[in-house]
């Protein structure tokens, strides 16, 4: 069973797909928890389960057993509108491929997931500079994502993560497409976040970027090979940042 101090709980929980008539085996019982306030990376090899377990912790699918329970709630309980309003809510993504719009200012990405929770224009432009200005872009505001870099629109998609306060962060390969010094000065950010409070998940492939967690959740064809411990998580260098 889940408790306060859980800001998302698996149990037991399997995911299987269907390919044409042969069903796959995705995910098969694990089960973990993510403490409130708490850094955890995912790794493994393709073909794991690390992209399946970050959709349903996101609340983007359900188990096919098992229960995911996610800020006290059975995801898989909820309909798709309450699943969509916990999502909005509580979750914040930042994907390896940026998932800017291209025809939008940074601001307007950083300001979009408010839109669908009613806050108003002049609060969602106020709202949105001042979570830029928090990842060091306040002067690219107006910048379209074709004027930014790489490392540049991987900041303005974690501010456009917070754009909805929300408790849980998730991040699959938010390095990938990044140089090594451009990824550590995002990993800067994650550092910062969790600091913040914010409970961080991370799913990846490279030691050096998990070792930023505070433990690695280690799977292995769909199951949970082992957690380890991180005594001494990386921490950024001043110099990280650019």
């Amino acid at each position: 069973m889940s408790d306060a101090t859980d800001a998302v709980v698996l149990e037991g929980v399997s995911k299987t797909y269907q390919l044409g008539d042969q069903p796959v085996a995705a995910l098969g019982g694990v089960s973990m928890r993510l403490p409130r306030g708490s850094y955890t990376a995912v790794m493994g090899p393709s073909g794991s389960g690390k992209s399946t377990l970050m959709n349903l912790v996101g609340c983007l699918d359900t188990p096919t057993s098992g229960r995911v329970v996610v800020d006290g709630q059975d995801v898989a309980a909820l309909s798709d509108r309450e699943r969509t309003r916990l999502r909005g809510r509580e979750i914040g993504f930042v994907f390896q491929t940026f998932n800017l719009m291209p025809r939008l200012t940074a601001a307007e990405n950083v300001a979009l997931p408010m839109v669908f929770q009613g806050v108003s224009a002049a609060e969602r432009e106020l709202r949105a500079r001042q979570l830029l200005d928090r990842v060091g872009l306040a002067e690219r505001a107006n910048h379209r994502p074709r004027e930014l870099s790489g490392g540049q629109r991987q900041r303005v998609a974690i501010a456009r993560a917070l754009a909805n306060d929300p408790a849980l962060l998730l991040a699959d390969e938010p390095t990938g497409n990044l140089d090594s010094a451009t990824g550590r000065a995002i990993m800067s950010q994650f550092a910062d976040l969790h600091r913040a409070g914010n409970t961080v998940l991370v799913v990846t492939h490279e030691r050096p970027i998990a070792e930023h967690a505070d433990r690695i959740v280690h799977l292995l064809d769909g199951e949970l090979e082992r957690v380890e411990t991180i005594d001494e998580p990386r921490r950024p260098h001043a110099g990280d940042t650019q």
